[in-house]
């Protein structure tokens, strides 16, 4: 005869005090994940076209990458594109200064952490995330365009969450530029190299991403892109706002 499994829930807990504690820290966490959404929905639906970001925090303004991220955003920010960044130093406060210099929104989606992030001041638009989560998919609803540079795990971590959504349809299709191609030469051949000769990606799920380091460059590949959507899809069937997203 088969024993049955015990496995517990906090309905058989004979202690209903801890289990009425458990049950209440869970409700209110999830109460504060919804109220970060609606806090964004709130302050971003109305801002587009816009454009995200990516990028290290610890890279300093003497950096390259420092100066080329302010030279993209102003770009884009006098083209009329808000700019999106994490809104921490580094890349994301290069991003949010071009942006604040030029003519559209910069936009910070600011995270709690121990270390490292502090708002920077070039924010026209600051809002903070208890959970990367929360903020992730912030960041990927409300981008018409992603444009990442030289980062760690956090921005390899923001850059496959974008390209896995997109290649499963979970969001809308959207160009993503990476910038500095000496800094991404290892990864991109990884890629084509290790991943598609296993067939763990399709060769055509490279062209999903572009390389280009010149910020003017980076301006026209995202304006032709939707000049290029628009001739292919005349009459659109669906909105934007009608495509799917994961949420």
């Amino acid at each position: 005869m088969t024993k049955r499994k015990v496995i517990p829930s906090l309905r058989s807990l004979a202690d209903q005090e801890r289990a009425t504690a458990k049950k209440a820290r869970a409700s209110w966490q999830m109460f504060t994940i919804m109220a970060e959404f609606i806090e964004a929905t709130e302050y971003l639906s109305e801002i587009r076209p816009a454009v995200s970001i990516y990028g290290s925090a610890r890279l300093k303004p003497n950096s390259p990458y420092y100066k080329l991220a302010t030279q993209i955003a102003r770009k884009l920010s006098d083209a009329g594109f808000a700019v999106i960044s994490g809104g921490g130093p580094g890349i994301m406060e290069a991003a949010n200064k071009g942006a604040h210099a030029g003519k559209a929104p910069s936009v910070g989606l600011n995270i709690e952490l121990p270390h490292e992030q502090s708002g920077n001041q070039w924010q026209d638009i600051s809002l903070r995330f208890r959970h990367f989560f929360t903020r992730k998919v912030t960041f990927v609803k409300n981008s018409d365009a992603v444009i990442v540079m030289p980062g760690g795990f956090g921005t390899l971590d923001e850059l496959a969450e974008v390209l896995t959504l997109i290649q499963t349809k979970k969001s809308r299709h959207v160009p993503i530029i990476l910038v500095g191609a000496e800094f991404w030469e290892g990864l991109l051949a990884w890629f084509k190299n290790s991943l598609t000769p296993m067939g763990l990606i399709n060769p055509t799920d490279m062209d999903l991403m572009q390389v280009i380091d010149d910020p003017d460059q980076v301006l026209e590949a995202v304006l032709k892109f939707y000049e290029d959507r628009e001739e292919a899809e005349p009459h659109p069937a669906k909105s934007d706002e009608d495509r799917m997203f994961y949420l």
